[in-house]
């Protein structure tokens, strides 16, 4: 009754993919955390004393990089829901299960995104 191709993966390989994924998820809410301290705390480094030329050139630049930073902390958020939906498919045991085609997506590819939904051949399909 052994059938070659796996429909899912096993408890052991799930467990397996939950601690990467928490791992994961652990340093991502962390580098979520230093973005958001970095936007409540904007660069200490007073111009007030230079001309008001630079301080016009200083306040675009700031803007800009808050503008960078607020976008870096939405894809980090966008990630680590990502993330958690992942562990759902872990806990209902579908997870690693491609949505397009059905099959198993291989190991190597779930350890370099954990948390994708769809094999290689799906997605490039989509290209």
């Amino acid at each position: 009754m052994e059938n070659n191709e796996k429909t899912r993966y096993s408890d052991v390989e799930l467990q397996e993919f939950k601690e990467l994924i928490l791992e994961k998820i652990r340093i991502a809410k962390e580098e979520l955390n230093a973005l958001t301290q970095s936007l409540s705390n904007p660069n200490l480094n007073g111009t007030d004393d230079t001309a008001g030329t630079y301080k016009t050139l200083e306040d675009g630049s700031a803007t800009l990089e808050k503008e960078q930073t607020n976008q870096l902390a939405a894809r980090q958020k966008k990630f680590i829901e990502n993330l958690e939906a992942a562990l759902v498919r872990i806990e209902n045991k579908t997870y690693g299960l491609c949505r397009e085609t059905g099959k198993l997506i291989p190991k190597e590819r779930l350890r370099a995104v954990p948390h994708t939904t769809l094999s290689m051949e799906a997605k490039l399909k989509q290209s």
